[in-house]
């Protein structure tokens, strides 16, 4: 079975992004909240599939889209894929990234 965590930034802005949806309707934050769990299946079993970002970041983290927002993770030989944030990829990711990381 592949295996993931959620780093607990992740898991505030899954709590973030939940309550800001479920303001306009709580069945569509917890159809973007099934969607993202989805995904983090999808890359725990397959940790390749996200893309480097070299021009956003120097960070050693892989990004994948889930609608308007970007899981951004980390996927390192034996171990659990790391879901380190989720955030809109309208954002000005290399900011974020420096106070996230850092």
């Amino acid at each position: 079975m592949s295996e993931y965590v959620l780093g607990s930034d992740a898991v505030l802005d899954l709590e973030d992004l939940w309550d800001y949806i479920a303001a306009d309707s709580m069945a569509a934050a917890d159809r973007w909240t099934t969607k993202l769990f989805d995904a983090f299946e999808e890359i725990a079993r397959m940790p390749g599939i996200g893309h480097r970002r070299e021009d956003l970041t120097a960070y050693p983290v892989l990004f994948w889209p889930v609608g308007a927002y970007l899981i951004i993770y980390r996927a390192e030989e034996r171990s659990p894929v790391e879901i380190v944030a989720i955030t809109q990829g309208s954002r000005d990711i290399p900011s974020f990234l420096r106070r996230r990381l850092s």
